[in-house]
């Protein structure tokens, strides 16, 4: 019988340093991106699109930020648009996002469709 109970209390530790090491060795990278509506008036519709998936707000006031966790998949540009007070569409292309890079990055909504990314990332693996 003892050894038995040997048997399975070393399988059960076998299995739970097999899970310690499998935690330990997953690295989840994230991005966490702010976007700021400095436009002056209210935006609506507003959609950032990133590699791999988007994200957005039914509207954002003026001066509002916007806080957005995003993990990315793959490598493109990321892209801002947003439908301004007169209803103008407006779509801003901004840096380019890596696969496995991780930080933040700030997006500040500006007048007249315009729009400043300040990134402050981990350069690309």
């Amino acid at each position: 019988m003892k050894h038995s109970v040997r048997k399975r209390t070393a399988s059960w530790m076998a299995f739970v340093l097999f899970c310690a090491i499998t935690l330990c060795a997953c690295k989840s990278y994230h991005i966490d991106v702010t976007v700021t509506n400095n436009t002056g008036s209210a935006i609506s519709l507003l959609e950032v699109d990133y590699p791999s998936a988007s994200f957005g707000a039914d509207t954002l006031a003026a001066g509002a930020n916007f806080h957005y966790l995003i993990q990315t998949r793959g490598s493109s540009p990321l892209k801002v648009q947003y439908t301004a007070a007169n209803g103008r569409q407006v779509q801003i292309a901004g840096p380019t996002l890596y696969e496995k890079q991780e930080g933040k990055i700030e997006v500040v909504l500006l007048p007249d469709g315009k729009a400043e990314f300040h990134p402050s990332m981990t350069s690309p693996h």
